[in-house]
């Protein structure tokens, strides 16, 4: 078994709202909820073998008033209660906060030494552990196709911008009004075609070995567990390296913090996570996911709902 988080996104600032205006988000509350689930989750029986924190640990909001390394160092200590891993997804805010190079520095860099024989290339944080015998989890880098979180004279952010700017004639990147593909914002990422090729070998081995694969990252890839807008740049491609071998069985994401769900038609499950930071105080916004030989099963606590995942 193992927990699953997203969008924890806490600052010690007072309740605000998302950029339209109309979504309450509860920045300070944020770490009490937090502190609740570690709470919850150090008391399952059998213990949990490690958890899931899918991106955007704490708010852009930091960076402004100079609080990023106080707000993660709160955070990282209430993950930190616990005595099982945590594998730490790269969202937006994070990027908001930190440059990729400082990121590497911070307990968010959750890549375990000696996981991933070949990684792939550049400064990408894409690795795999294996658990359990026959099970697999393949952590993406979402923001490896990005303009945030890299210098300006960086290759792999021009070639980002390029590609932004060609799908994206706003002024404002982060506006998806009038794109006939509503994901290629600021906000968003992709996958580069080295981090895919290291994903298609890494699935390769996985249907050898006859593994069952369950991969995560911050940004959906299927449009029916997201809005259009909240999916990453190149989702067709990471779907179709999936669909293209026999493995795969769930995908988990964040981001969006309404949450989504599908079961697509390659029998592979969808499962974007409600984020923590819209979630009311009375409330909690976490899981816990049993895996099984045919299934997986999530319980969800406060708004993320009990689900049967059958494989």
């Amino acid at each position: 078994s193992f927990g699953v988080i997203a969008d924890i996104q806490y600052a010690d600032a007072e309740d605000g709202y998302d950029f339209g205006g109309f979504r309450r988000r509860y920045y300070r509350q944020s770490l009490n909820l937090l502190r609740n689930a570690v709470e919850a989750w150090a008391t399952e029986r059998p213990p949990l073998a490690f958890v899931l924190q899918l991106g955007d640990s704490i708010d852009g909001l930091n960076a402004r008033s100079g609080e990023a390394e106080g707000a993660l160092e709160q955070v990282l200590a209430a993950l930190g209660r616990l005595p099982v891993p945590v594998h730490h997804a790269w969202g937006n805010h994070e990027f908001y906060n930190f440059s990729r190079a400082r990121l590497v520095r911070t307990g968010l860099n959750s890549h375990p030494a000696g996981a991933t024989a070949d990684p792939p290339a550049g400064d990408c944080q894409a690795y795999h552990f294996s658990p359990a015998a026959r099970f697999r989890v393949v952590v993406l880098d979402a923001y490896d196709l990005s303009i945030l979180g890299r210098d300006p004279d960086n290759p792999r952010y021009q070639e980002s911008l390029q590609l932004l700017r060609e799908k994206n004639p706003n002024d404002n990147l982060n506006s998806p009004t009038g794109l006939k593909e509503p994901q290629f914002v600021e906000f968003n990422g992709g996958f580069s075609q080295a981090q895919l090729d290291w994903f298609n070998e890494v699935l390769e081995f996985s249907d050898e070995n006859q593994e069952k694969v369950v991969v995560m990252g911050h940004l959906p890839i299927h449009p029916d567990a997201s809005n259009r807008v909240c999916l990453a740049w190149n989702y067709e491609d990471a779907l179709s390296v999936i669909h293209s071998h026999q493995c795969v069985v769930c995908f988990l994401a964040g981001h969006l913090h309404d949450g989504g769900y599908c079961l697509d038609s390659r029998g592979v499950h969808h499962l974007t996570l409600e984020g923590v930071i819209e979630t009311p105080p009375e409330s909690n916004a976490f899981g816990t996911i049993y895996v099984y030989e045919d299934k997986m099963i999530l319980n969800g606590r406060g708004r993320i709902s009990d689900r049967v995942m059958h494989f």
